[in-house]
């Protein structure tokens, strides 16, 4: 029995020997891989650079020195941690509002440009064909008094009805039912009353038609330019006409455009949401970029029910009384309108933020104030109207950009 025990002491002392040995030996290697790793060589002009042997730099050249690394977190320069969004959460205490529900009373900015009125176009087309000899009209927006002449005209086809005309007369005048059909034609033709007794007098043809303007007003052009629905400040009194001396026109041709100026629209542009409170007939206030203080009153002649595509406009029309010509065409105007009471939750434009797509509020909850995202619809001195989102009994933040800028990459949830 001692000899078995005592085999069991020795064996026991073995393995206790071994294990200390192994412990040794262990951690003198951990010492060893510690401390070779604990020497690392850096250049003292490029820190970048890392080795684990001693050398040169490979970007200056000179000489690796040896660097102790310390058992702590090596500094990164990545702003991912700063960038991530808080839970939507501001602690703080600010000053606070609620929206109101309540009706508020305004006036509406239209910006405005003086432009022609197409119901006013007269189109003065040639009634027979024939070649151009004289023009009297030569530039675009040229003023043109009523029975002014415009141009003249000769045609072979009319030379052949006023040989007609003279060879009835001087043959068969009593014949007047046909004396009355051509005397109708050649007035068809453009010539008028007095025109046509003296070709019945002198019996001598005349080749040559004189057209006159039958009203007073502008050149807009001739059929072949720009129309007056392209109303620009780049059209000038220097812009020549087209048509020209000697050129051929055929019947039923326009050959120019008279424009009355006597009343000229007043086109205003609405933004988007505020068309609604804009009514036919309602009171409008208008001022000219010549004379900010000179207020004429007029009323809203029409609403244009489509949706402008470039700036999202709708435009109304005013009828402006232009018989001074105190409204050039492209003349900038400033119209103002009264709206009628609107009803709604209002809040004032400071309490909330836009974001671009989005715009949202920060509402009380305990020690701080919370994100959320609200639908707004039109604008009223200073106060925006709340479609959804919010309730009255929301305590909100007065000024929700503060509160942006306190608390940095705030999510709205």
């Amino acid at each position: 029995m001692n000899k078995y025990l005592k085999y069991s002491l020795w064996t026991i002392a073995v393995v206790m020997v071994g294990f200390a040995v192994y412990y040794f030996v262990e951690k003198a290697n951990n010492s060893a891989t510690h401390k070779q790793k604990e020497e690392i060589y850096t250049c003292s002009m490029h820190p970048e650079i890392i080795r684990n042997e001693p050398g040169n730099c490979p970007i200056c050249g000179m000489v690796l020195v040896k660097k102790v690394a310390e058992s702590q977190p090596v500094e990164g320069h990545s702003i991912e941690h700063l960038l991530k969004p808080t839970d939507g959460f501001v602690v703080g205490d600010f000053q606070t509002t609620t929206a109101k529900d309540t009706v508020l009373n305004s006036s509406v900015n239209l910006p405005g440009i003086v432009a022609y009125d197409p119901n006013s176009v007269a189109n003065i087309a040639a009634r027979i064909s024939g070649r151009i000899e004289k023009m009297y009209v030569h530039y675009k927006f040229q003023k043109v008094s009523k029975g002014q002449k415009l141009f003249d005209l000769y045609s072979p086809e009319l030379v052949t009805e006023q040989q007609n005309f003279i060879y009835l007369v001087s043959n068969d005048s009593e014949n007047t039912a046909i004396l009355k059909a051509l005397k109708q034609k050649l007035a068809l033709y453009g010539m008028s009353a007095d025109q046509i007794n003296a070709l019945a007098t002198a019996k001598r043809i005349n080749p040559v038609i004189s057209i006159y303007s039958p009203v007073t007003g502008i050149v807009d052009g001739t059929d072949s330019m720009v129309t007056t629905g392209n109303v620009g400040m780049q059209n000038t009194a220097t812009t020549t006409l087209t048509l020209k001396e000697g050129d051929y026109i055929t019947k039923n041709a326009v050959v120019f455009k008279l424009v009355n100026t006597n009343k000229v629209w007043g086109v205003f542009n609405v933004i988007q949401g505020y068309n609604s409170l804009i009514k036919v007939n309602q009171a409008i206030q208008i001022s000219s970029e010549l004379d900010s203080d000179a207020i004429v009153s007029a009323k809203v002649n029409f609403i244009e029910t489509q949706l402008d595509p470039t700036d999202k406009t709708n435009r109304i029309r005013v009828y402006l009384n232009n018989e001074k010509l105190q409204f050039p065409i492209g003349l900038r105007l400033q119209g103002k309108v009264a709206t009628n009471a609107v009803e709604g939750i209002w809040l004032q434009k400071q309490s909330l933020v836009s974001l671009g797509n989005k715009k949202i509020v920060f509402i009380k909850k305990g020690n701080g104030f919370q994100t959320a995202e609200i639908k707004t619809g039109i604008e009223i001195n200073g106060f925006v109207q709340i479609v959804g989102g919010i309730s009255v009994s929301d305590i909100l933040a007065d000024n929700a950009q503060y509160l942006i800028d306190s608390g940095s990459f705030i999510k709205t949830k």
